[in-house]
């Protein structure tokens, strides 16, 4: 079982940038197919990107092409989203997920572990 912590949320203003990170524990994090995830007061937990166990592959929600980047470092256990360009519609609770059921997936009920959670707040 590999357990996550996220930071690296805050408050930000329209065209700005953060950087998510998520750093796991407790198993093999170059194991898990990784995924971020955000729900914003009143919605449903949304898909915003994936990317595979190597890193090689990525997958992005189409509304953060271009904007958004998932990395991960499996030699330091960490997940990564660069968040460029924010706007006040990616105001969420964004969340990292582990995978070790598939290898790839959009969809949040495919990922056993989550983290708790970074608020990213973004002002007009």
């Amino acid at each position: 079982q590999v357990q996550l912590v996220e930071s690296g949320g805050g408050l930000v203003q329209a065209g700005g940038s953060l950087r998510l990170s998520c750093v796991a524990s407790g198993h093999t994090f170059s194991g898990y197919t990784m995924g971020w995830f955000r729900q914003a007061p009143g919605k449903e937990r949304e898909f915003v990107a994936a990317i595979s166990r190597t890193g090689g592959t990525f997958d992005y929600k189409d509304s953060v092409k271009g904007r958004f980047t998932i990395s991960r470092d499996n030699a330091k256990n960490t997940l990564y989203l660069q968040m460029n360009n924010l706007k006040p519609d990616d105001t969420a609770v964004y969340y990292c997920a582990a995978s070790d059921r598939y290898t790839w997936s959009r969809v949040h009920t495919d990922y056993d572990y989550w983290g708790q959670g970074t608020q990213v707040t973004v002002s007009s």
